[in-house]
């Protein structure tokens, strides 16, 4: 076996390679493959600055276009020993304004020997929409994508777009053009924003789904300040008041000693207070109902359009934790079955899901064996640090943590500590108590299975002709010999979280 057919890896995939080439910053980003929700394999940025400059000069500076050029000589080794069957590159607003912007672009090419391809600021709208249509489950609302040297503002309905614009707004280019005047640099944005308010007002009361690195920052930033459990940038929401005041804080904080201010790079810290001023412009001007921070992009965006449409509309989530059930679980079948089984015996529960709550415990069953070679001890809680620290995609926060929980209690039982407490609070209390309940079930019917496919779709549960009894759990007499002392105990156990009596009947 050679090192390329490694079983933590998917087979029948080659990795692909992203150069993206920003106003701020430059990046690697080595994929598994083509796929639904490909994962990363590796990922390298270097903050190069190539639009430092441009908003007066019109040129990118010579000493930034050097370290960008150097470090595209790496990034083609990085990519050639990662045996990425393909590589492509895209460049943004400094490459394509830029006066030397062709020059830099043929040297670039040379290095890479790959074509480039420079993005319109309408083309950088569209793959931002697509990376957030490749993230989010039914978004609606308008993306911001803030860069170094431009903002991208498109209106994104399900699988639809808008036409997007481009406002000369980037982190980047605001500061240098405000020369440090956080006034001078809101005058400034105000007078672009207003451009875009044919875009704007349509967003009213929905989502806004910013885009970028400085962006992520002032995400990370506040949750650390608000001691955010979950540090996980895709999903994250803040509601508009919350975030308005939270971007007052960061504009006069720039010389904060506060530790949470720190833990923001020094370079990316410098641009905060302006891209703090830009996104306050674009939400006065909109007024969602909630902002959501996005960590896919133009890249993803970008390979989301390579897809085949049957591969656009597969669920990203569900595709992530099949795959996942592939690489960890004892039977991949096995953990089909039980996403198909539990959607069939949640109604005797009086459980009646909605579509998105459906997917997230298909989602739950998938994922309920990845931790199996843990000691067992410990698999509950590895399953559910997998689980919550995972990069999927197509998930809300509190999605994650009922996940997550529903595994936990699979192995730990139907009880809260101080490991669950976090993740409860994220979650919220009906998400708890339906993890619980997933868990018990799925504590019950794993003793029936040994994690094997086959026996799980031969057992159901119907109301019961018995006075004494609420539901009974049916079981084909020829299972007789897996009645037991444990078997019994997990039933008790599922009976008294949901009050209702339960008895097995093997016939």
């Amino acid at each position: 076996m050679v090192e390329s057919e490694a079983q933590g890896r998917l087979p029948g995939i080659a990795p692909v390679s992203v150069v993206d080439i920003g106003s701020n910053s430059i990046r690697v980003v080595i994929y598994e493959g083509m796929s639904r929700s490909p994962a990363i394999l590796f990922n390298e940025k270097v903050l190069c600055g190539l639009g430092k400059g441009i908003a007066l000069t019109g040129r990118m500076d010579e000493e930034s276009v050097a370290r960008a050029l150097a470090a595209l000589h790496r990034f083609k080794a990085l990519s050639d020993q990662a045996r990425a069957a393909t590589m492509y590159v895209l460049a943004t607003a400094a490459a394509r304004e830029a006066s030397n912007g062709p020059d830099f672009i043929h040297k670039a090419e040379t290095i890479l020997q790959r074509k480039v391809r420079v993005l319109s600021g309408e083309e950088e709208a569209k793959f931002s929409a697509l990376g957030i249509i490749s993230g989010f489950f039914h978004p609606d609302g308008i993306a911001g994508d803030l860069g170094g040297g431009s903002l991208e503002l498109i209106d994104i309905k399900e699988r639809e777009i808008g036409k997007g614009i481009t406002l000369p707004l980037g982190g980047l280019r605001l500061s240098e053009y405000a020369g440090g005047s956080l006034a001078r640099a809101r005058t400034f944005a105000r007078k672009h924003v207003r451009s875009a308010t044919k875009i704007l007002e349509k967003g009213a009361g929905r989502t806004f789904y910013a885009v970028g690195g400085t962006w992520r920052n002032v995400a990370k930033l506040h949750m650390e300040l608000t001691q955010y459990p979950l540090h996980m940038m895709q999903g994250y929401e803040v509601s508009l008041e919350a975030m308005m005041q939270f971007l007052d804080q960061v504009e006069i904080a720039r010389e904060s000693k506060d530790p949470a201010f720190q833990a923001v790079s020094k370079h990316r810290r410098a641009l905060l207070p302006f891209g703090a001023v830009a996104m306050q412009e674009v939400l006065s001007a909109m007024k969602p109902a909630v902002i959501s921070f996005s960590a896919q992009g133009v890249r993803e965006g970008y390979l989301y359009s390579l897809l085949s449409d049957g591969e656009r509309r597969a669920d990203p989530l569900l595709s992530a934790a099949g795959e996942l059930a592939i690489l960890r679980a004892r039977s991949p079948e096995h953990a089909r079955e039980l996403a198909e089984w539990t959607g069939y015996m949640m109604p005797y529960f009086g459980i009646t899901e909605t579509e998105e709550e459906a997917r997230y415990r298909q989602a739950a069953c998938l994922l309920a064996d990845i931790s199996w070679r843990a000691h067992p001890d410990y698999r509950g809680l590895q399953a559910l640090n997998l689980i919550a620290h995972s990069s999927f995609v197509g998930i809300s926060h509190p999605g994650r943590a009922f996940i997550a929980l529903a595994n936990y209690y699979r192995f730990e039982g139907l009880h809260d500590d101080g490991s669950t407490a976090p993740l409860a609070a994220i979650a919220g209390p009906q998400y708890v108590e339906r993890a619980k309940l997933l868990g018990g079930m799925l504590r019950v019917v794993y003793l029936f299975s040994a994690s094997m496919p086959g026996l799980v779709k031969n057992l159901t549960f119907r109301k019961s002709s018995n006075p004494d009894i609420d539901l009974e759990f049916v079981v084909p007499s020829e299972y007789h010999d897996f009645a037991g002392e444990r078997l019994d105990g997990r039933l008790q156990q599922l009976s008294k979280l949901t009050n209702k009596r339960l008895a097995f009947v093997f016939e």
